[in-house]
């Protein structure tokens, strides 16, 4: 069976189109599309097509144009900003015969909007950072106690740790979030904050302890399969720069509860803090995120799974292999851009 897949906003996500490459073992190709033609992810794929950006009035039309031409059998997106675009025209993208692998728009919701995942995880039962939307309420708690400094400031639906602060006394706060507004208006997070604009930068409680990175794998109908945990030893960049597997079972039952109650569709990527020996989740990220590879090269492989459930087998067993201890950095390679990639 051929299955091509066609990965959006491909951007930096290299490893990803090589690891499906993998996993198709050339019964099918991996097609990368990007607004720019200097997308490195462009460069790995085995065919890359430019197309216009996520908020362009014509970018479904042409999704639905490119899975025509190219016979396209699933479509995974690689960008936060894009989750809530392709899932509110999910229906009408798959009337073409693909397959959009992506959660619905009450999942995106809760995962894209950082209020609503507090609220989310605080209903199920689960720690979270106390977080606020009003200045004033942040202020009201911590002169009663209940928020303390250093604090993190930053914009509501936001992507990859853009625009974070941490600021460390009342008058610092009031600069951040003064400062957070005035950027948000200006970054292309701004489209994405336009509904609520007044209640678009978030101040969250600050965790100590040590940070971690869960990769909770549902698969298509949203029935849990497992939790891939890393311990984070370094970041860049707002991503996991160095990492080693872990094998917990108190990451297993968190992973569970998740996934039992959000009903995500494939690979959820999470971030949780473990202070004082209890685990705080931060967020909730419903697609591959820049930490999957240490999953993978751990011993799990998510991207077999997505051709096993493509194909309609539903045993995917033999692709969980997972061993904790595994320690993996990062490094950067250059690339040259590939003179056929026109727009």
């Amino acid at each position: 069976m051929s299955i091509n897949l066609l990965f959006t906003c491909a951007g930096r996500r290299n490893y990803l189109i090589n690891y499906f490459k993998e996993a198709v073992k050339n019964q099918g190709k991996i097609f990368a599309a990007d607004m720019s033609t200097s997308a490195p992810a462009m460069v790995d794929a085995d065919v890359a097509i430019v197309v216009p950006s996520i908020y362009d009035a014509d970018y479904i039309s042409i999704l639905k144009t490119i899975v025509k031409t190219h016979q396209i059998d699933a479509i995974i997106s690689l960008n936060d900003l894009e989750l809530p675009i392709l899932s509110k025209h999910k229906e009408a993208i798959e009337t073409t015969g693909t397959k959009v692998i992506i959660s619905n728009e009450d999942v995106i919701d809760i995962a894209f909007d950082k209020m609503k995942t507090f609220e989310f995880l605080s209903k199920i039962g689960l720690k979270t950072p106390k977080t606020f939307t009003s200045l004033k309420d942040a202020k009201e708690a911590i002169y009663d106690g209940m928020l303390q400094f250093p604090l993190v400031v930053k914009p509501r639906w936001g992507s990859a740790s853009i625009g974070i602060d941490f600021p460390e006394s009342e008058e610092e706060l009031d600069l951040a979030f003064r400062l957070q507004h005035i950027k948000l208006t200006k970054s292309i997070l701004n489209t994405a904050s336009k509904n609520d604009l007044n209640h678009a930068i978030l101040i969250q409680e600050k965790m100590n302890g040590h940070e971690f990175g869960m990769d909770i794998v549902n698969d298509f109908e949203g029935n849990y399969i497992g939790t891939f945990v890393r311990k984070k030893l370094n970041m860049r960049s707002g991503e996991t720069d160095k990492a080693i597997s872990v094998i917990d079972s108190k990451f297993e039952e968190l992973g569970k509860v998740i996934s039992q109650n959000l009903k995500h569709v494939g690979n959820l990527d999470c971030d949780v803090f473990v202070s004082d020996d209890k685990l705080y989740t931060l967020e909730l990220n419903p697609r591959f995120g820049g930490g999957y590879p240490f999953s993978h090269e751990a011993g799990v492989d998510t991207t077999a799974m997505y051709i096993e459930w493509l194909k309609g087998n539903t045993d995917v067993a033999k692709h969980n292999q997972y061993v904790a201890g595994k320690l993996f950095s990062k490094c950067d390679r250059i690339l040259e851009i590939r003179s056929d990639i026109k727009r």
